[in-house]
């Protein structure tokens, strides 16, 4: 019996009701079915003061999510995603977006369109697009202390106040610089359209092997953001006497003392995202962010008063 699976956003009453409904109609098509929600993706904020929980990016996959999972559906918004990600990478498992949030810029579907594609998921009719991930590390004296798989971006600041902080930043074997800045983004192409544009970034094309690195709010106009392969590992640490924060995909984040360094690589594992039609990249933007859209024509003469 071919298995699947569905991860769903339990705060949400209308995710809720379409996981179970959809439960019903894949067991009907002669699948075993697998239900979870998001919530082991979230890895939660450690406390200063307290040991930083070391949760194995591996250690993360609900019961029955395995290899042998042909494809997983997931209901929610971006977050919701961006958590079933680090449940299913692992064990290399496509997942189908529903949008069942506000943005639903990582999302492939609406609701209203779900049972056409459960008709073409079951008939294999779909094409797998795959997104690069980053693990990020925290080590505290050489010691692993904390970790998460990243499909969007880093952020590393200080809190409570945002206040200018200097980072120590080493791309590969290249020389470290120093940043000064009220915090640092490093982000990959998927999250190049988030936190990383708000902050002044460009957007990148998915699949390009990039990271980037934009500073937010930099002291220096000499700051500016930096596009590297992302074959090239990352390593920052802190040059401020205060804590930072980190904050992964933007609902994880540990603290991060003055002797602590962090460290970015590419990840083995990738995003699978299941695409029910050839994926347009420039369509996206258009419709999620009015990219690209005709400006009003203007007269071509004005009569004055």
């Amino acid at each position: 019996m071919p298995k699947v699976g569905i991860i769903y956003n339990d705060i949400k009453p209308v995710a809720m009701a379409a996981a179970d409904k959809l439960r019903v109609q894949l067991e009907a098509l002669g699948y075993e079915v697998c239900l979870a929600t998001g919530a082991t993706g979230i890895l939660g904020y450690s406390q200063p003061g307290k040991p930083v929980c070391h949760t194995p990016v591996e250690s993360l996959s609900p019961p029955g999510f395995d290899q042998d999972m042909e494809f997983a559906v997931v209901f929610g918004g971006d977050g919701t995603v961006l958590s079933a990600f680090r449940q299913v990478a692992p064990n290399g498992i496509p997942l189908l977006a529903v949008n069942t949030g506000h943005m639903g810029f990582l999302t492939e579907i609406y609701l209203n369109q779900l049972e056409q594609a459960v008709n073409q998921l079951a008939e294999g009719n779909y094409q797998i697009e795959a997104r690069a991930m980053v693990l990020v590390q925290l080590y505290s004296e050489d010691h692993l202390s904390w970790e998460a798989l990243c499909m969007n971006e880093l952020v590393l600041h200080r809190q409570p106040l945002t206040s200018m902080c200097h980072f120590e930043v080493q791309v590969g074997n290249h020389a470290p610089v120093d940043i000064a800045a009220d915090g640092i983004i490093i982000s990959t192409p998927t999250g190049s359209t988030a936190y990383s544009l708000s902050a002044g970034g460009p957007v990148i094309v998915p699949g390009v092997p990039v990271l980037q690195l934009m500073p937010i709010c930099p002291h220096s106009l000499a700051s500016r953001g930096l596009v590297f392969p992302d074959a090239e590992p990352v390593t920052i640490t802190s040059a401020n006497p205060e804590s930072l924060v980190m904050v992964v995909d933007g609902n994880a984040g540990c603290y991060v003392v003055p002797s602590d360094r962090i460290c970015l690589t590419r990840s083995a594992y990738a995003a699978r995202f299941v695409r029910l039609k050839p994926p347009e990249f420039f369509r996206v933007l258009r419709e999620k962010l009015g990219w690209g859209l005709p400006h009003v024509a203007k007269p071509t003469s004005v009569e004055l008063p």
